[in-house]
C-alpha cells in the first residue's frame, strides 16, 4: 500500500483536506489526484461537513502536475483527467461540489494549483505565495479549467496576460485580478481559511448551497435561465426548518443554530 498522499482532517463542520506529497513539492501523480478526489466526494456526501479547506504541507502549494506520471493517463482517457464515475472532481468540470471550499495557499502554486483555486470558492494566500500557469512553455495548454475560469475572474486581458507567457505572478497581482481575496502574513493563510470556513460553516447550509448553485447557474446557463430559478428556490427555502431558525433567531436577537434541515 502506497503512502497516502492527501491528509484529512475534520474540524467540527470543516474538513481540511492537505495536499501532502512535499518532498515531490506536491506535484499531481495519479494516485494523489484520485486521492484528492476522495476527499472531495467524503466533504460532499458527509452530512456534518459544510465546509472545506484546501491547503498543503511543507514549502509550496504545488509544483503542477508530475507530467510523467499523468501524461500516460490522459492520453489513454481521451485527453481528460479522469476521476471514479462516483467521485467529485476536484476541477469542478464533471461531477461538481455543492458545498463551499476555500483555498489556503503559499509559496509556489503552479499550473492545477491556479486550477484548483479557480475551482474553488475563494482563496487566502500568504505574502510569500507565487503563481505561474506555465503549460504554454511545455508546448501545450491548461487543460482542467483554467482557459474557461481564469478570463471570467480576472477578465481577458489579465488572464491573457498569464496564461499566454506563462509568467510568474505575486500574491498582490493574485489580488488585484481576483484570484486570491485575502493576502496573509506569512504562515498565517491556513488560519485565515480556515476562520472563513468556519464562519461559513455557520450559516445555513441549505442557503449556503443554494447561494452557489444560484451563481454558478448564471455561469454556465446564462442570466435569464438563473433568473427563471429564484422563485422556485427562495419558496423551496422558505419551507425550511432553517428558514424558521433564521427568523426566530433574528426576533431573539441571536446567532441561528443551524440544522440543514
Amino acid at each position: 500500500m502506497e503512502e497516502s498522499k492527501i491528509s484529512v482532517e475534520q474540524r467540527g463542520h470543516v474538513l481540511l483536506i492537505g495536499l501532502n506529497r512535499p518532498a515531490k513539492r506536491n506535484a499531481f501523480d495519479v494516485q494523489m489526484l484520485n486521492e484528492l478526489a476522495v476527499a472531495y466526494t467524503k466533504l460532499e456526501t458527509t452530512d456534518e461537513l459544510r465546509c472545506g479547506v484546501l491547503f498543503a504541507h511543507g514549502e509550496m502549494f504545488t509544483a503542477g502536475l508530475d507530467l510523467a506520471n499523468v501524461a500516460p493517463e490522459v492520453a489513454k482517457s481521451n485527453g481528460v483527467l479522469k476521476f471514479d464515475e462516483d467521485a467529485i472532481d476536484p476541477l469542478n468540470l464533471y461531477r461538481e461540489r455543492t458545498k463551499p471550499l476555500v483555498a489556503a495557499v503559499h509559496g509556489k502554486c503552479l499550473t492545477i494549483g491556479i486550477e484548483l483555486i479557480l475551482a474553488a470558492d475563494m482563496a487566502v494566500a500568504s505574502e510569500n505565495a507565487t503563481f505561474a500557469q506555465i503549460e504554454i512553455k511545455r508546448g501545450i495548454f491548461p487543460f482542467g479549467g483554467a482557459t474557461l475560469r481564469f478570463p471570467q475572474t480576472a477578465g481577458w486581458g489579465n488572464a491573457m496576460r498569464w496564461l499566454l507567457t506563462g509568467d510568474e505572478f505575486d500574491a498582490p497581482e493574485a489580488y488585484r485580478i481576483g484570484l486570491i481575496q485575502e493576502i496573509t502574513e506569512n504562515g498565517k493563510h491556513l488560519e485565515k481559511a480556515v476562520e472563513i470556513a468556519e464562519r461559513i460553516a455557520k450559516q445555513a447550509p441549505l442557503g449556503v448551497r443554494a447561494t452557489i448553485e444560484s451563481a454558478r447557474k448564471v455561469q454556465t446557463e446564462g442570466f435569464v435561465k438563473a433568473k427563471e430559478h429564484l422563485t422556485p428556490q427562495i419558496l423551496e427555502l422558505f419551507a425550511s426548518e432553517d428558514a424558521k431558525e433564521g427568523v426566530q433567531s433574528f426576533l431573539e436577537r441571536r446567532e441561528g443554530k443551524f440544522q440543514g434541515r
